[in-house]
């Protein structure tokens, strides 16, 4: 959703006139072949192993085999929606393989991140090369100025028109792999670098910072109707056509033929309208079963991309969600400390919200403020609940798919979670410059009480109270902020199509848009706690009967 540094401007415009030698794009192939798609993945995944953590210090990786091949261009920032197509033309470039892109969205209503209706596609540019080859900076710095999240916004089965880019795959073994995208309607894209045996789907995304961090799909990024094109998506194949070849070999001129979603094989909707009978493709009344097993539709998705593995391994899925839940607080972190490091906690309050937190037009607001992200956090720590809940029904009705063969679930669960708690400790400086640490346990307690607002001391920003809360130095009206904010802290689903311009008063009356007056549950460890110290199936001994 952002636009480019003067820095990143300026290194790209060196990188134009650095010499064909180093910036020439040739075609060699008319396609993208399977071993091309193949060696996308490889390179995305590479870079999702790493440990960069922008798209400059990820370009210029070790985990990048191509960053000694143009090193002036590697000095680049960009945001979520761009991130992707970075990648793929910088692939493209790298491997002389034809490119295009959409360069143009026309939608009903205002901003078109988050219009209600689908964007629909108004023009493509293709990169052809006429002759001499092209300049790879300039053509991907062109690219980067016109795409944007709503650019992923349209109509998963639209087929008029101008093609989008993506298409909505299958979910089966192989369809979803490094490379495909997965998309927020509320405005946010990420790129899967890892999709593992039991179909998780790691994935990395860049913010408005210009940071890229990672971690694993699950319901953070929503369900979408058809008609947005939320979810996960595929890149749309084409094929160069009309091209000429020179002396060389490379293909010159011509123009981008696209497939039609009924040319793709492993195109569907079901990710929309489920794997039921669903006249409508009405999203809410969306099925998933899986063999005989009705499923929820993160865990559809994982099964089904996994090929059929419904075993539910306890400490395991304990274990890992709660490091990713870890990463996502951390990646937070980073934004608060930017946000007192440059100054802006200790403005002024502006007399209204922005006309919406989650996508504001303030530069300042968009920047330093944290709703988007946590909203995001908040939904993957109800979808965690949701899902222990789930699984600990499931083993005191001695259902199969539990995988434990422990003496004590409760007990295990238990150890478990305090020791991963223990790991995941963050520490912030007080506004009095003292350390306070907190632990996974301690930030999922004060999860709904942390602040979003720039404006807020860190002390807030963290949902202290108390004692530790004595060391902030807002005053009473940033205070009364604070205190009207709660019912919007309580909302873990974002609204883009509400006006959330809310002076005091108005969050006060609890207008409509305002929040919720309950936060939904998240108490995992008071989940552990209640569980019934039951004792797994224990083998007969000898002589037993």
């Amino acid at each position: 959703m952002g636009k480019f540094t003067i820095a990143a401007l300026a290194a790209l415009l060196v990188c134009a006139v650095a010499g064909p030698a180093q910036a020439n794009w040739r075609i060699l192939k008319d396609h993208w072949s399977a071993e091309d798609e193949a060696g996308f993945g490889r390179f995305v995944a590479a870079l999702g192993e790493s440990n960069c953590s922008s798209s400059q210090s990820c370009l210029r990786d070790p985990a990048n085999p191509y960053r000694k091949t143009d090193q002036n261009f590697l000095d680049i920032d960009v945001d979520c929606a761009k991130w992707p197509y970075l990648l793929r033309a910088y692939y493209a470039w790298k491997n002389n393989l034809p490119f295009s892109y959409v360069d143009g969205v026309s939608g009903e209503g205002g901003d078109l991140r988050f219009t209600k209706s689908a964007n629909h596609p108004t023009g493509r540019h293709d990169i052809i090369d006429r002759g001499g080859g092209i300049d790879a900076p300039a053509a991907i710095m062109q690219m980067l100025g016109s795409v944007f999240s709503g650019t992923y916004r349209t109509d998963a089965g639209e087929e008029r028109g101008v093609q989008s880019d993506f298409y909505s795959p299958a979910m089966q073994p192989g369809t979803i792999r490094p490379g495909s995208l997965i998309y927020d309607v509320n405005g946010h894209v990420a790129i899967a670098y890892k999709v593992d045996q039991d179909g998780r789907i790691f994935y990395m995304d860049a913010h408005p910072d210009f940071t890229v961090t990672r971690s694993v799909y699950g319901a953070q990024f929503g369900q979408s109707p058809a008609r947005l094109g939320g979810g996960l998506k595929n890149w749309r194949p084409f094929k160069l056509i009309g091209a000429h070849k020179d002396a060389a070999g490379h293909l010159m001129g011509g123009r981008m033929a696209f497939a039609q979603n009924g040319q793709i094989a492993d195109f569907s909707l079901v990710q929309y309208s489920g794997t039921e009978p669903n006249p409508k493709q009405d999203i809410k009344k969306a099925r998933f079963v899986y063999n005989g097993a009705q499923l929820g539709f993160y865990e559809y998705v994982r099964v089904a991309v996994s090929g059929g593995r419904m075993e539910l391994t306890p400490l395991y899925e304990l274990q890992a969600t709660m490091k990713t839940l870890c990463n996502d607080l951390k990646d937070r972190a980073q934004y608060v400390d930017l946000d007192v490091k440059d100054g802006i906690s200790v403005k002024n309050h502006a007399s209204r919200l922005p006309d919406n937190i989650y996508g504001s037009d303030d530069k300042e607001w968009e920047e330093y403020s944290t709703p988007s992200r946590d909203a995001r956090i908040k939904t993957a720590f109800a979808q965690f609940y949701k899902d222990m809940q789930e699984m600990i029904a499931l083993w005191v009705a001695r259902d199969p798919r539990i995988v434990y063969d422990g003496f004590s679930l409760q007990k295990d669960m238990s150890d478990t979670y305090q020791a991963q708690s223990q790991a995941c400790t963050i520490t912030y400086l007080s506004s009095d410059k003292k350390p306070v640490a907190m632990t996974f346990d301690d930030m999922m307690r004060r999860l709904f009480k942390i602040s979003f607002d720039p404006y807020h001391c860190i002390e807030l920003r963290w949902g202290a109270e108390g004692a530790e809360r004595a060391s902030c130095p807002d005053g009473k009206a940033k205070l009364k902020w604070y205190e009207a904010e709660q019912r919007l802290r309580n909302q873990p689903d974002r609204t883009y199509d509400l006006q959330m311009g809310f002076d005091l008063d108005e969050l006060g009356r609890h207008v409509k848009g305002s929040g919720l007056d309950a936060p939904p549950p998240v108490d995992i460890k008071a989940l552990i706690d209640a569980m019934p110290n039951q004792v797994a199936f224990q083998p007969m001994k000898p002589g037993d009967r």
